[in-house]
């Protein structure tokens, strides 16, 4: 029986290895734009939207706009990543750094192609935080808000026997979170520019998001509900994310399917609202506070459950368990 388990603990180990190795490389290894919304403006907006759709079939979802004012409205919006504009002069070419370093890089190669020998001037509409120009450390944002809210879930689930205080304490940390990490990205890092209580009321309602979600999964489905938040968030949800790079960037359909899961839905609204004054808000915002309503709803699974076979208070963990 030990050889037994000690080897099925071995098979196991080595698959779920080889799922994270799937899961994080073959997004990164399979980047490509896919309908990546950009606005060609101008007096030959429709003979370029024409040439680029023949020359990148699928790459791209064009939307021609009458002048450079409207495919700038666009950009700020959030209804496009970028734009070519023409001129009598020649093309000039839009991007928002901020919304994907990696897509104002191919936004401004494709540009170079399509002029010839002369690149066209790039203006950076919307740019990224100086300190973070690549957006690298902008990426590396998203990690840490998981498996910090992962273990601040497991923590409460074991120390914390009553589901209301393991509520509170869910609150608490997410609000202390927000505060804290919000302060350092703004302050020590300078990664994050916009207003500090916005900024911070989305980094507590991811918080809230990932950790609301585990703890409640561990209450209604004891010990398997943590695998399954860590399986979901983590080994989905982060790859997934496209904090370096944009959803329409990854293979389909995981781009969008990384949306709806609370990493990708933070990424997003972040960009939002520290960059773009809270354009392109609303999808992600809804899913970060449906996933937290979730999260307290399955606590009150977990209460019922409990309540079937002895007073939470009395046994701590048995929600967990």
């Amino acid at each position: 029986m030990p050889a037994r388990r000690a080897l099925g603990v071995a098979v196991a180990a080595a698959l779920l290895q080889l799922l994270m190795i799937l899961a994080f490389a073959w997004p990164a290894a399979r980047t490509a734009p896919r309908d990546v919304p950009v606005v060609v403006a101008g007096p030959q907006a429709a003979a370029v939207a024409h040439r680029l759709g023949q020359q990148r079939p699928g790459a791209f979802a064009v939307v021609t706009r009458p002048d450079e004012a409207a495919a700038r409205r666009a950009i700020a919006d959030r209804e496009a990543y970028g734009a070519i504009v023409t001129t009598p002069a020649g093309p000039r070419v839009l991007v928002a750094s901020a919304a994907s370093p990696a897509v104002a890089q191919q936004l401004t190669g494709l540009a170079q192609q399509m002029a010839g020998q002369t690149a066209p001037p790039v203006q950076d509409v919307v740019a990224a935080d100086p300190d973070d120009p690549r957006g690298a450390a902008f990426g590396a944002l998203v990690l840490p808000l998981i498996m910090s809210g992962l273990a601040a879930a497991v923590l409460l689930t074991f120390a914390v026997g009553p589901l209301a205080w393991r509520a509170a304490g869910v609150a608490t940390f997410a609000v202390l979170g927000g505060l804290g990490s919000t302060a350092l990205a703004q302050g020590w890092l300078s990664l994050l520019p916009g207003s500090f209580p916005a900024v911070a009321g989305v980094v507590t309602l991811a918080l809230l998001a990932v950790s609301g979600t585990v703890i409640g999964l561990a209450a209604a489905l004891g010990r398997a509900g943590i695998g399954l938040g860590g399986l979901v968030l983590l080994l989905l949800g982060n790859p997934l994310s496209a904090a370096a790079s944009a959803p329409e960037l990854l293979p389909e359909p995981w781009g969008a399917l990384g949306q709806l899961l609370p990493p990708g839905a933070a990424v997003t609204l972040l960009r939002s609202v520290a960059f773009f004054d809270g354009a392109g808000a609303a999808a992600p915002l809804t899913v970060l506070a449906v996933w937290a309503a979730a999260g307290f709803a399955l606590l009150g699974v977990g209460r019922l459950r409990a309540g079937r076979t002895a007073p939470a208070e009395r046994e701590p963990v048995l929600a967990a368990s």
